[in-house]
């Protein structure tokens, strides 16, 4: 058996705990290639028919398999691995978006995961329909793949960002070291990323998970704000409250849930620290006028 063979199958069986080395260092990667002549295909979880809270409007949602962050919170672990999913062409997602279209009038498209980014070939393959029927086009992403240092890759993004029409990136802490002990990965392209999408001009909504004594320090809050209040892009901050209703799922998988033990946020001080943030945003934009 080849070497690629035989860590492939090593990967499987830890759940791609070290696969997340791998893609972080060389996210240009396509994993889903096609053969010469044969259609783009993407590694999808799963479809929602009617998404409410994935971008502006009524949504069609595609959430896609692999991804390299450990979000300590994250409710979706059973996206994580790699090697899971359905292989699916962009003409199959279209045709099923079609079947329901009349409920998107005010919506569109939007992919998530997973980590978009991973798969940005299928991407710009599956945009480029969507914009043939004036669908709007969102990505749900957490920036990890982002890598200005890697040109291939570079070409793909401009490319895929001219059939964007919205990004939604989750910041998951501004402070590097916050950052790699909740997720397990460095923030530094994620940031840069932000700084992309500002240079191509397109529209960004920010979310940032508030977690009780982990992301809900008001000195890191402030500074969040007033790293994104620099963007011209930046259209809309969703502060959205943690709850633990992903711990049944991590329990069924047989993955240890880090966050055992913390409660869920109290939604009315959700309001308190987005105004944190929002004051940041405010301090930022005071200074470039």
């Amino acid at each position: 058996m080849s070497l690629p063979k035989i860590l492939k199958k090593i990967l499987a069986f830890l759940n791609c705990s070290v696969y997340t080395v791998f893609v972080s260092t060389y996210p240009h990667h396509n994993y889903n290639k096609p053969k010469e002549g044969f259609a783009m295909k993407g590694r999808i979880h799963s479809l929602e028919s009617f998404g409410t809270v994935d971008g502006p409007g009524v949504r069609f949602v595609v959430f896609v398999q692999g991804c390299p962050m450990r979000c300590a919170y994250c409710h979706n672990p059973d996206t994580w691995s790699m090697t899971g999913g359905t292989m699916m062409e962009p003409a199959e997602i279209i045709e099923q978006y079609e079947r329901n279209k009349g409920f998107y009038k005010d919506g569109g498209i939007t992919v998530t995961g997973g980590e978009p980014l991973m798969q940005v070939d299928f991407l710009i393959d599956l945009f480029s329909l969507a914009k043939k029927d004036n669908i709007h086009t969102c990505i749900d992403s957490s920036g990890i793949a982002f890598n200005r240092n890697n040109t291939e890759f570079m070409k793909k993004m401009d490319t895929l960002m001219t059939l964007t029409d919205l990004v939604m990136l989750d910041i998951k802490h501004i402070d590097e070291e916050k950052h790699k002990e909740l997720t397990e990965q460095s923030n530094v392209n994620i940031l840069d990323f932000c700084k992309y999408l500002n240079e191509k001009n397109v529209d960004m909504w920010i979310r940032h998970v508030v977690v009780p004594g982990i992301t809900d320090d008001e000195t890191y809050l402030e500074q969040l704000g007033y790293f994104i209040g620099q963007f011209h892009n930046l259209k809309a901050l969703d502060v959205l409250p943690y709850h633990t209703m992903g711990e049944k799922k991590y329990e069924s998988l047989g993955i240890p849930y880090k966050l055992h033990g913390v409660p869920a946020m109290d939604k009315n001080k959700v309001v308190e620290k987005k105004a944190v943030i929002l004051e940041g945003v405010k301090k930022r934009r005071a200074e470039m006028s």
